[in-house]
């Protein structure tokens, strides 16, 4: 029988960053930049003289992801637009080595995340817009991938798995998925393969080889396990921008984020969030301090994310968790005491439970207080003034 622990041990992750990276941070107009605006190569390339990346740059990022509670990142090694953040090893010219900063950016990142404890992905595009053979020899083009996933599978040690995107982009072509699948597990064979469905069809598992099914900034639901275990994750955006774009201000609010790692979690699914990074390698000052911003709810709630399953959804949308030894009540919308003026003043909130449930040693959290309760009914008291968590979370003994 196969083992499939390493699945099991994705989906106790909770939590990951999404990085995306490439010459269009240099722009700063999004990772589509090159598509969008029709540029031909002969300017786009040119911005590889200018990809000038600082030597910090992936120490900065996994030490943001660390205290902002991510077990694991996932970085573009190869977007759409064909530029490689890892030396291709003469595959072609168009990658970080040959680029102004001449370095392996993937190598330095995988260094920093094995230092830090935080898993490595390699998200890798499956389309490419600058290799001629995808639209000219697509046969000739798959070699081209397959020997592209090689070098990233033997040169890096091990790493948590590929996250690929762009098969929605020929719905009808054959993409060898045995041969690269394969290839995978030949040297990674614990690495997780997900391959991103898109928009369109959210949760959709595909080949047998998929380990995990994504949600791509949409609800996840349930995932169907009869087949083999199967893990799933949900990814968002900070803005409307994967790739960093400069003069984007439509930030999401940290609570709505909350609610999809909550989300995300009852669902058995991670919760993958993005952040662009600038020209230099740099995370914007807004985008670190929403990380931050989360990790201090995580820490706050005693990290209860990560290694629990769902039991059940309450008639007002709180969440029951479950572990080894607790259970937990995630409730959202929870106000804050305050004076009438203020106008963020909330009530009491009264919750029924399972009757089957004995409410023991029920306490908040956020302060370890006791909790009110009586005849399976938990009295939800809002956040003392000076605290406004959104999301409160309490547990209570199995």
């Amino acid at each position: 029988m196969k083992d499939y622990s390493y699945i099991y041990n994705f989906k106790k992750y909770g939590f990951g960053m999404f990085v995306h990276f490439g010459l269009y941070s240099i722009v700063g107009k999004g990772e589509w930049y090159q598509n969008i605006y029709n540029v031909d190569y002969s300017k786009y390339s040119k911005l590889m003289n200018r990809f000038k990346v600082k030597k910090n740059w992936a120490k900065e990022l996994v030490r943001t992801a660390k205290k902002s509670g991510v077990k694991y990142i996932t970085i573009t090694t190869r977007h759409h637009d064909g530029f490689s953040l890892y030396d291709t090893c003469g595959l072609n010219e168009f990658d970080a080595p040959h680029s102004a900063c001449h370095r392996d950016l993937i190598k330095e990142f995988v260094e920093e995340c094995n230092k830090e404890n935080i898993v490595p992905f390699f998200y890798h595009t499956l389309l490419d817009w600058y290799n001629k053979d995808y639209d000219n020899d697509f046969k000739k083009y798959l070699v081209y991938l397959r020997k592209s996933i090689e070098i990233l599978c033997t040169r890096y040690g091990s790493i948590g798995g590929f996250w690929f995107d762009g098969m929605w982009s020929k719905p009808n072509e054959d993409w060898e998925e045995d041969e690269l699948y394969s290839l995978i597990r030949k040297y990674q064979k614990d690495a997780m393969i997900i391959n991103n469905t898109g928009l369109s069809e959210l949760g959709k598992t595909g080949h047998i080889e998929i380990d995990s099914v994504t949600f791509e900034r949409g609800k996840p639901t349930f995932v169907d396990q009869t087949i083999k275990p199967i893990a799933g994750e949900m990814c968002q955006i900070l803005n409307d921008h994967w790739g960093v774009a400069l003069n984007d201000v439509n930030y999401k609010k940290i609570g709505n984020l909350l609610e999809d790692l909550i989300d995300s979690r009852f669902y058995s699914c991670n919760f993958l969030l993005n952040v662009g990074l600038q020209k230099d390698g740099s995370i914007k000052t807004i985008e670190s301090g929403m990380f931050y911003e989360i990790g201090k709810w995580i820490k706050m709630n005693k990290n209860f994310i990560y290694d629990i399953k769902p039991y059940k959804k309450l008639v007002d949308g709180s969440m029951l968790f479950y572990d080894d030894k607790w259970f937990y009540i995630a409730i959202p919308n929870v106000g804050m005491s305050a004076d009438k003026n203020v106008q963020l003043s909330s009530e009491v909130k009264h919750i029924e439970i399972d009757s089957n449930l004995n409410i023991k040693n029920a306490r908040w959290l956020d302060n370890n207080k006791k909790v009110k309760h009586k005849n399976n009914i938990i009295f939800v008291e809002p956040f003392s003034y000076g605290n406004s968590g959104f999301i409160r979370v309490l547990r209570f003994e199995k």
